[in-house]
């Protein structure tokens, strides 16, 4: 049985995503307190909604629906991810990863710009390995170990992984982002970094000065940390290991688990657990991410319904039919894939579905193809990197639960300040693209 048949582009099918929003941030308003209502039972209320819908098809089929989205091979593989997350993070924080690192990058980075070094970090790692979610993985942790002894907060901190990982993801020639915007739109993979790097950096440096100036006011000024011991170059040699193994091209997957492995083994070496020791804290690790598993699947549920009741095909062609020549395309193609992007939550796969038709307009209107690629890739990390049930922000929050800290999606959406600047950097571009055309146009 076919539970997907061919439905007609229907607005009401996005119903459930505005309950969704209503349900999750509305009451949360009103609550006056972010951490108050679950996301997982906003997304129950929102499915609810999304499967008493589209009455001309039968509950089981959309059920159905509903169940392969869950089970879809993206949100599988975000979840298996999530889970190497959590348990790489609980052990190397067990053994004492964590701890040296932060006495290594205090010895090097000065502790009112540890902010600005965090970020920086995480820029440099994704622009390496190409993978948002892998670095956040790996440099949530560390960046977390900095909370308590110069006093930052949390929000913070995450904010600068999480902006320098969508940064590589953006610009990085082996991120599946940029072979998918590229592939889609038919050019070299050169053009189009020319033409991203010119929205990309400025935001960047910006984003760099502000969390300099941000962490010079919230950070204690320069303590005395212990000085660094062969120990503490040992237990750091995990994070070591998974970025040359990502520069090498591994899986991300596989990334962490030779992480967690060689974490277990060095904690163990070390005599910080034991066999016992450490099968506990893995599962510790496992089981703290519970709670991102289910919101990623619930998600995916829900995005896959909403699509098959025509929710994702209305949008594209309501937005479609705003273009009007070369000066509206790139306007045009950064709404089509921000709203698909809202959708799936999935950057990736928000190009290619969005890429398609980006490359229609472009030949259409005579857009340049690199600047369509440049918009495609950075609009769809803009919108990734702000939506609470995007991987990102999932794996961050997450990993913060497992050591016991609690932010919240939408204050940590706040200090983002990178995705905020990216998009004013984008949209400033495509303004100033649209004045050039106009001249040529007189």
């Amino acid at each position: 049985m076919n539970t997907e048949s061919s439905t007609e582009p229907r607005g009401l099918a996005l119903i459930p995503f505005l309950v969704f929003a209503a349900f999750y941030v509305g009451l949360s308003v009103f609550a006056r307190d972010f951490y108050r209502v679950p996301m997982t039972i906003a997304f129950l209320v929102a499915s609810a909604t999304a499967l008493i819908m589209n009455h001309r098809r039968p509950l089981a089929d959309k059920v159905e629906t509903y169940a392969r989205g869950m089970g879809e091979t993206n949100v599988m593989i975000m979840c298996l991810i999530f889970i190497l997350a959590g348990a790489f993070a609980t052990i190397a924080r067990q053994s004492g990863a964590v701890d040296a690192a932060v006495i290594l990058a205090r010895t090097i980075i000065p502790s009112r710009l540890m902010l600005a070094g965090v970020f920086l970090i995480s820029c440099l790692i994704s622009l390496a390995i190409g993978t948002s979610c892998g670095t956040i993985a790996a440099v949530t942790p560390i960046a977390l170990g900095f909370v308590e002894p110069l006093q930052l907060s949390p929000a913070l901190l995450l904010g600068a992984v999480v902006g320098g990982a969508m940064f590589g993801d953006n610009l990085s020639m082996i991120s599946d982002t940029t072979i998918a915007a590229t592939r889609t739109q038919g050019i070299r993979m050169r053009d189009k970094f020319i033409a991203n790097a010119g929205i990309a950096a400025p935001a960047a440096l910006t984003a760099l000065f502000v969390y300099a100036v941000v962490g010079f006011s919230h950070a204690t000024p320069d303590v005395a940390a212990p000085s660094p011991t062969w120990e503490h170059a040992l237990l750091v040699l995990p994070y070591l290991l998974i970025l040359v193994l990502a520069l090498a091209g591994l899986n991300v997957m596989l990334l962490l688990f030779c992480g967690t492995f060689f974490a277990a083994v060095v904690g163990m070496c070390l005599k910080r657990f034991d066999l016992l020791g450490t099968l506990d804290h893995l599962g510790k690790g496992t089981l703290g991410m519970s709670e991102t598993l289910i919101v990623a699947i619930l998600a995916g549920g829900l995005f896959k319904t909403i699509q098959a009741n025509g929710g994702i095909e209305w949008l594209t062609r309501k937005i479609s039919c705003i273009v009007r020549g070369p000066r509206t395309c790139e306007f045009g193609v950064f709404l089509i894939v921000a709203a698909v992007n809202l959708f799936t939550a999935n950057n990736t796969v928000a190009i290619v579905i969005a890429g398609p038709i980006a490359k229609t307009l472009s030949d259409r209107f005579r857009a340049d193809p690199a600047r369509i690629a440049s918009v495609l890739d950075t609009t769809s990390c803009i919108i990734q990197g702000l939506i609470p049930y995007g991987a990102q922000l999932l794996i961050a929050i997450g990993i913060a639960q497992t050591v016991k800290m609690s932010v919240g999606s939408l204050e940590l959406i706040g200090s983002l300040y990178y995705q905020h600047l990216l998009l004013f950097a984008v949209l400033a571009a495509m303004l100033l693209v649209r004045r050039r055309h106009a001249a040529a146009e007189q």
